[in-house]
Formats: structure tokens, sequence, C-alpha cells
């Protein structure tokens, strides 16, 4: 198959999503890359939640001026458990009465679905731009019903909606239609992390904030948030599906990149487009180069490397050209230790593994380099 029909042959992209991951890591797939799965949040319906039904039955005896909704799945999820307890009517007229304030496109949907209409909706798909929108038509004195959407979290940036609304002088009605929490068993999304901090993964996507939450919250339990977070900014590609997903990483400094609709289909198309662009790409006398998390690409051969070939071919790739002393490339070695011996057996299998061993070239008492031409520097 072509490099056109499969522009992420040679990537390895890790996947945090829990929702749609079969759906997505498919659209990957079938681009070409090489997809690792690592769910970072548990979502936990509260459809038997007593809290869920007290301020349902609480909108219903008095219905809101204003509601906000925030997530489609929470007011899909909202809607069939007002079914279950015989409230779905008595619900859809008290929002009937009230004006919808709908987040974004997705919720927009939901909202429709459920035979309703939503006021507004603001373009960048903000919680932010909702609260501002209200604060500026003023909300004194007006019951406000807002969906929740989840823990809120240290990472996320700015004050809590409900709590700016109050101090307005709002009647605030919280709606907690789901919650989250970590994965169960933990494993996949420390190794995940481990991936990041070691550059082994090319991107690593999100589809919801709180995923972004969790894996930070999990990266410091375990001590490894600052390594994360400097794979993240150096070589490791943070995809968002959206800005509101994004917005914990700005506060961090993490660079991201997103689509321009916040849709999974956008989502894979924007990786296809985009990875291959950022890829590191060295021009060896007639051969190209191609540096992936995983492998590399010999002129347009994808090529396994082992963990120690990966380590040499990236330090021999920072300066191509550049001469790299065996004491240099024997401290990049997994492991470390040895003499430099370890080096000279590492260099000779990296060479095997290229399928062209002159890509790697030898440099008498000072060390190796990459073959690039000085006209080519």
């Amino acid at each position: 198959m072509s490099s056109e029909n499969t522009p992420l042959r040679g990537f390895t992209i890790g996947v945090t999503a829990s929702r749609r991951a079969d759906e997505f890591a498919t659209l990957l797939t079938r681009r070409g890359a090489d997809v690792v799965r690592a769910p970072a949040i548990r979502i936990i319906p509260l459809s038997d939640d007593a809290e869920l039904e007290h301020a349902t039955r609480a909108i219903v005896a008095a219905p809101p001026d204003v509601t906000i909704a925030t997530t489609a799945i929470g007011f899909r999820g909202w809607i069939g458990a007002a079914d279950g307890w015989g409230l779905a009517d008595d619900l859809s007229r008290a929002l009937s009465a009230s004006r919808i304030l709908a987040r974004g496109p997705k919720v927009t949907g939901a909202i429709r679905a459920a035979e309703l209409r939503e006021e507004w909706s603001p373009e960048s798909e903000s919680s932010g731009e909702v609260l501002e929108h209200l604060l500026a038509e003023g909300v004194a004195g007006k019951r406000i019903a807002v969906q929740l959407h989840g823990e809120r979290t240290e990472w996320e940036p700015g004050e809590d909606l409900c709590d700016v609304l109050r101090a307005a002088g709002a009647d605030v009605v919280p709606v907690p239609v789901y919650r989250w929490t970590p994965p169960e068993d933990s494993t996949s999304l420390d190794r995940m992390i481990e991936q990041i901090s070691d550059r082994a993964l090319d991107a690593v996507t999100y589809t919801s904030a709180p995923a972004v939450a969790s894996m930070l919250m999990r990266a410091k339990a375990t001590g490894m948030l600052e390594p994360m977070l400097q794979g993240l900014r150096t070589g490791v590609t943070a995809v968002c599906v959206g800005p509101v997903t994004a917005a914990p990483f700005a506060e961090l400094d993490v660079p991201v990149t997103m689509p321009t609709r916040a849709r999974l289909g956008s989502l894979a198309r924007h990786i296809a487009e985009d990875l291959p662009r950022r890829a590191v790409r060295i021009n060896i006398g007639a051969h190209v180069l191609g540096l992936r998390g995983r492998c590399v690409v010999v002129d347009d051969e994808v090529r396994c490397l082992a963990p120690a070939g990966m380590a040499l071919i990236r330090a021999l790739a920072v300066k191509p050209g550049n001469v790299v002393s065996r004491e240099e490339l024997l401290t990049v070695l997994p492991g470390g230790g040895g003499d430099t011996h370890a080096v000279e057996t590492a260099v000779a299998r990296l060479r095997s593994a290229l399928g062209v061993p002159a890509l790697v070239q030898t440099v008498v008492k000072r060390g190796y380099r990459l073959a690039v031409e000085l006209e080519e520097l």
C-alpha cells in the first residue's frame, strides 16, 4: 500500500479514550499507525444516584430560567435516567420552559435528539464563553441549572462555573449526571506514561479534559510528572480533540495540536496530516532517514530497532553529521554502565537493522556520526 494511503506508517500513537476507542483506533490503523491504548478514565453513570434524582425533581418542581448543557453523553444520560424514574415528560416540559445554552455541537445534537432546542452555543465550545455570555446579560436572581461533567481537579484552569454564577447572584442547581474516576487497573496507563517519558511514542491523543487530568494525576502520584511533561514538550506530540480538552496542557506549557472541528474523524485526519510534517527527515547521500518513536524509516521502508538502536540513532540525529564520542553514546544506552565496547556492539547491530550500514560512519579514535556530506549540513 502506498504511503499516500498510509501516511501514518511507522508512527506509534497512544489513545487515552475510553469511549469509542475501538472506532478511533480503527481510523488510525487504516492510515498505517500502530496504536497503543491506555484508557485514562472510567465513566460512572449516575442513573440510580439519589443526588441526580433529587436535582431532577427540583427542576421539575421549579423550572430554571436557564439550563447549561455541557456534554452529550451527560445530557443523554440525564434524559435516560429521568425516563427510568417516570420523569422524562416532566423534565422535558421543565427544560422547554428554560433557555438552554449548549457548550458545543455534540451536546446540541443530544438536545435536539430529545426534541428540545438550544438558544445559543459558543463557537469556542468553551464553558468559559458560556459563563461570559451569561454574566454579560446579568444572572442576579435567576435560577440556573448546570449540567456538571465530572469532578473538578487541580489541572482545570479558571474558576468553577457554579461558584462564579452563585457569586454573581444566581440560584444554581447542579445536575451531576456522571462522574469519572481513574481506571481500576492503572498498568496500561503507567506504561504509557513511561513511553511518553522515554519518547517511545510519536503522539498521544486526548478526547476529553478529564482524560488529560487523570493522566496528569497518575503521573504525579507515581513521581513521573516532570519526565512525562518533558517528553510531551520535546518529542511526543499531544493531540487534543479541541480547546476544552487542551486547556489543562496550556497551564503547563505543553504544546498541543488539534483539528478545526472537535470530531473523531477530524481528529484522525488532522493527525494523518500533522505528524508526517513534524517527523524528522535526514538526507544522507542518496538515502533518506526518518525518525519515529519506535522505529526509523529508511528510503520509505520501516525498520524496527531495539531500544539501544533507537537511543543511538536519536543521539546521532541531534546534530546530523557531527561526531558523537563513544563515551557520550554510552550514557544514552539503556541501562548505562559498562564500557565503550558495549557501544561498538550496539552500533554494529544498529547498522545491520538499518539495512544500509554506511548510514552510520566510524570516525577513527573519535566516535560515530551520521554520514551526512558536509555540504548537506
